[in-house]
């Protein structure tokens, strides 16, 4: 499937980037090297390309450089995210792996291991492609670390257990007997607005169908309501597990599907990623 966008106030000049998802939290994927050249990326052009009326949309836009500028290290890709208001995000465990599986297309590679540099660190990548279009994918998430000091008008507010983690980015993972039934535009909204530099919000039941699988629903910080979040996912996988109600391997149930998160030292999420469309972008 392919498109050709063209708008007359765009900054960029005809740059190609494609379009996949996770668990249908999607992201635009531009590369450097599909690209033959660096491509400016930046908060504005996330804004406009990611509205859902007047864009292409999506949850977040995603530049991929090759790992051989300042401060790459010895990173193969560095990723660089914004998140649809146009926001800088740290990480993103479903991204991460669009980005992953953007490479792989472009380098028609159907197994790949990658080092990818982020804003919260280098995160080890595996690939393997299992359709054209489709791949299932492993990441290195590293630590599940202290969140941010829970602020007095949220502790107040809370009747149900909850605590902050830090899984590159920050995290607020509340325990609650339906997700399902939280109102999430208000509640992640005003919950997001309390912490000085924002937090994604995780509401998190235990499955009793199923052993050491959790429900989850998430407000992101910068993206609003998405079908699914992969540093969520890890957060509360961790979470639940501090509270004892799961093991060291957990499901992990979305709106948008189910990923795996292993639990360790270095935690690892699976999930899939699927190629939606390649697109152009270019100025009239």
């Amino acid at each position: 499937m392919s498109f050709v966008i063209w708008t007359s106030d765009c900054e960029t000049d005809s740059v190609r980037l494609t379009k996949h998802h996770g668990l249908a939290n999607d992201f635009l994927v531009v590369l450097d090297e599909v690209n033959g050249r660096a491509v400016e990326v930046n908060g504005e052009l996330a804004r406009r390309l990611c509205d859902r009326h007047t864009g292409i949309g999506a949850d977040g836009l995603i530049r991929g450089e090759l790992g051989e500028g300042p401060g790459a290290g010895d990173a193969d890709v560095v990723m660089h995210l914004f998140n649809s208001d146009g926001s800088r995000a740290e990480m993103s465990g479903n991204g991460i792996r669009c980005l992953a599986h953007a490479v792989a297309l472009a380098r028609d590679q159907h197994e790949a291991a990658l080092r990818i540099q982020t804003d919260a660190g280098v995160r080890r990548v595996a690939l393997r492609r299992d359709a054209p279009d489709r791949a299932e994918v492993s990441v290195s998430m590293g630590p599940a670390r202290p969140g941010p000091v829970i602020p007095t008008p949220v502790d107040e507010e809370l009747d149900d257990r909850h605590l902050t983690v830090d899984l590159g980015n920050p995290h607020l993972v509340i325990e609650t007997e339906a997700p399902d039934a939280v109102d999430l535009v208000t509640r992640g909204a005003w919950l997001e607005q309390q912490f000085p530099d924002g937090i994604n919000v995780e509401f998190v039941a235990k499955d009793d169908g199923r052993a050491d699988a959790i429900v989850l629903r998430v407000w992101e910080r910068g993206a609003g309501v998405t079908s699914a979040c992969g540093t969520g996912a890890c957060a509360a996988a961790h979470v639940a597990h501090e509270w004892g109600l799961v093991g060291d391997v957990v499901s992990v149930e979305m709106p948008g599907g189910r990923a795996e998160v292993r639990l360790g030292a270095d935690i690892v999420l699976v999930g899939p990623a699927e190629l939606i469309a390649t697109l152009e972008v270019t100025d009239e």
